[in-house]
């Protein structure tokens, strides 16, 4: 989960080197995304559109392995 969530934010941001994606957590997952600050509004999109759509793809995924996952958007 944590390479995918990787391998999206890298897609979408303009500073692909400073992305950070950091797991924890064992049946229950947490994973934290951290972005450059000038790629905050391409990660959150419009009225947070694309994080919401990176939760969906993100809870798809941890459904597939029989965990729940919740994904966070650290503040630079």
């Amino acid at each position: 989960m944590k390479e995918l969530i990787e391998y999206i934010a890298k897609a979408l941001v303009e500073h692909p080197e400073e992305v950070s994606v950091k797991q924890s957590g064992g049946n229950r997952v947490r994973i934290e995304l951290s972005v450059a600050k000038d790629d905050m509004g391409r990660v959150i999109g419009k009225g947070g559109k694309v994080a919401n759509s990176i939760r969906a793809l993100l809870k798809v995924a941890a459904e597939r392995e029989g965990k729940r996952a919740i994904l966070d958007v650290a503040e630079p």
